[in-house]
């Protein structure tokens, strides 16, 4: 069983990161079933593992720049992509973090497909992609997950209606930004970030082979979601 939550607000990553990472260890010990949090979060960068990502770090300006442990380049996150982070113990056949992966990709896939589009992999950079008018399909989708003693963090941001130019500020996951696509140029009217977090809920838990525990949870804040799960 899994407990979908929505934060309603724009949220601050640092708050976001810090209620992650006491829900990892709060599902480690049982205390509560997976958690998939769904928001849109302030503008922020985040550099991931990978060696030498800050020299992705283009212009960011007064942007916060947050190292943290998930794998990964630089990402950009900020209003009008929804953000999607399954906090979920992977056990038995569950338990291979490429299956997880693969998983988030066949979420997202799933959902741009019942909007008419036609969205496609890359298989040798981890994503979701659409096709360009002219030229090689262009990143709509960015990947990267941590996982601490089989229970995963991190996860997916979809760019909705996101200002493609905020990400001239990195090198987005290593590429030019010009690699980067948003849902809204590819359809006529392009759902919200609420619209398309409640959207996703069922394609999520399809892929990640969870069931939905009870109706979608709603919080405006991170720090109100634990009481929520209590």
């Amino acid at each position: 069983m899994a407990r979908f939550v929505l934060l309603t607000a724009p949220a601050d990553y640092r708050e976001t990161h810090a209620l992650q990472a006491e829900l990892v260890d709060r599902r480690h010990r049982g205390e509560v079933p997976d958690v998939v949090l769904l928001l849109e979060h302030r503008e922020v960068i985040t550099l991931g593992r990978k060696k030498g990502a800050e020299g992705s770090l283009v212009n960011p300006g007064d942007v916060p720049v947050v190292p943290i442990e998930r794998g990964g380049d630089a990402t950009w996150h900020g209003p009008g992509q929804l953000v999607a982070y399954p906090l979920v113990k992977l056990e038995g056949r569950r338990a291979d973090l490429h299956l997880h992966l693969h998983s988030l990709e066949d979420a997202v896939i799933s959902l741009l497909s019942t909007w008419g589009l036609a969205p496609v992999r890359d298989e040798r950079n981890t994503g979701v992609w659409l096709p360009a008018p002219a030229g090689p399909p262009q990143k709509v989708c960015s990947i990267g997950i941590a996982c601490r003693r089989w229970v995963t963090w991190h996860g997916l941001a979809l760019n909705l209606t996101a200002d493609l130019q905020r990400f001239a500020t990195i090198h987005p996951c290593g590429f030019d930004p010009s690699v980067m696509t948003r849902v809204a140029d590819h359809l006529v009217r392009c759902p919200s970030v609420d619209e398309a977090a409640r959207q996703l809920v069922g394609p999520l838990a399809t892929a990640l082979e969870v069931t939905v525990d009870g109706e979608l949870l709603r919080a405006q804040r991170p720090d109100e979601v634990v009481a929520l799960l209590s």
